[in-house]
C-alpha cells in the first residue's frame, strides 16, 4: 500500500469514501458523528490544498483516505475529565476512513502518522466504539473529552514516546 498527498483529481474519490463512511458510522450504532454532510466538500478541498489530505493507494485503486497535519489543534486547547499526556508539540488525525476492501489499513495509516510526529492525539465520538478499540488496541491512551467547534463532545486519546527511559 502506498501512502501519498492527495490532489484535486482524488476529490471525487475522496467524497464517496466519506459518503460510505457515514453510511458505515450510521449502520453501526454511530449516526451523530458525521450526520449526512460531514466532512464538506469545502473542507476536504481546504484539506488537499494545505497537503494535510491523504490517500492510500492498492494496485492503482485509492482505498483510503485521511487528514494529518503536526499542528496545534484548537480544539485540543481544552481537555476536562483527564488530560493531555504531555504538553510536547504533536501530530493531529481526522476523518480517516477507508473503502472496507482490505481490512487492517487504519493502523498502518496510524502508524505511518506516529512515526511522523512521536506524538500523536486524535479524537473520536463516544459512539464510534469501533474507532476507540482500534485506537486502544494501537497503543492509544483515553486521556478526557474535548469539545469541538460545534460544542458537541469528543473522546479525546494520544499516542507518545516513552522517552522516560532515555540517558541522556
Amino acid at each position: 500500500m502506498q501512502i501519498r498527498t492527495s490532489t484535486l483529481q482524488d476529490l471525487n474519490q475522496i467524497l464517496k469514501l466519506y459518503e460510505n463512511a457515514r453510511d458505515f458510522m450510521a449502520n453501526h450504532g454511530n449516526p451523530h458523528q458525521w450526520g449526512t454532510s460531514y466532512p464538506s466538500i469545502a473542507l476536504v478541498e481546504q484539506d488537499i490544498a494545505a497537503g494535510n489530505s491523504y490517500v492510500c493507494e492498492q494496485k492503482g485503486n485509492i482505498i483510503a483516505t485521511f487528514y494529518y497535519a503536526n499542528e496545534m489543534e484548537e480544539t485540543y486547547a481544552n481537555i476536562s475529565a483527564g488530560g493531555w499526556q504531555n504538553d510536547a508539540s504533536y501530530g493531529v488525525v481526522h476523518r480517516i476512513t477507508s473503502d472496507g476492501t482490505v481490512r487492517c489499513k487504519a493502523p498502518h495509516r496510524l502508524k505511518c502518522c506516529f512515526t511522523e510526529s512521536g506524538n500523536l492525539k486524535i479524537d473520536t465520538h463516544r459512539d464510534n466504539t469501533i474507532m476507540q478499540q482500534l485506537l486502544e488496541k494501537n497503543g492509544f491512551v483515553y486521556c478526557g473529552i474535548i469539545y469541538v467547534e460545534n460544542g458537541s463532545e469528543r473522546l479525546a486519546y494520544q499516542k507518545t514516546l516513552d522517552l522516560s527511559h532515555v540517558v541522556l
